[in-house]
């Protein structure tokens, strides 16, 4: 069963991954979404959001390093939540569908982009079988000012690391 089906809500799937071949074309068309949204500078959260976001990214990683489904179910989104149900249900999708989140080897931090009006994160990271892949963390702010993560779409850079 594809992580998608249960998405039904009017916001793009929260978890997709596309063929190999469109990930330099999504890659490129990123990073011109990117470039034009950051020249809008009042869609963009100030430093200390930017950093709460990347804080709460790199504490689900540390969370799936360490098998701790909850901590890592608590980063994610009421509607993520609500579409797994249970941080058990979560991590089955995480370990089987996302295995470069889950088993990050390198992560670095690339830039913020607002896409389609929605916050995103860029995370570059190398996965256990050593491939390099860029991950989209789409970010939802929270009515106490928390930041969730909402979704991740995984492109596949069809590369080595070094």
């Amino acid at each position: 069963m594809s992580p998608c089906v249960a998405y039904q809500s009017p916001k793009p799937c929260a978890m997709t991954r596309p063929p190999a071949r469109l990930s330099w074309l999504l890659a490129g068309l990123l990073a011109i979404a990117g470039w034009v949204a950051g020249a809008r500078a009042e869609t963009m959260p100030d430093a200390a959001a930017g950093a709460a976001i990347r804080q709460v990214i790199e504490r689900q990683l540390a969370a799936f390093r360490a098998d701790d489904g909850e901590t890592a179910f608590a980063f994610a989104s009421p509607l993520i939540r609500s579409q797994f149900g249970t941080a058990d249900a979560f991590m089955r999708m995480v370990r089987t569908g996302y295995p470069s989140v889950y088993r990050a080897r390198q992560v670095q931090f690339r830039a913020l982009a607002v896409i389609s009006g929605r916050l995103v994160q860029q995370v570059a990271l190398v996965g256990p079988d050593g491939k390099a892949g860029l991950a989209l963390y789409f970010m939802e702010a929270q009515a106490d000012g928390a930041w969730r993560i909402d979704g991740c779409t995984l492109l596949d850079l069809g590369e080595e690391a070094a």
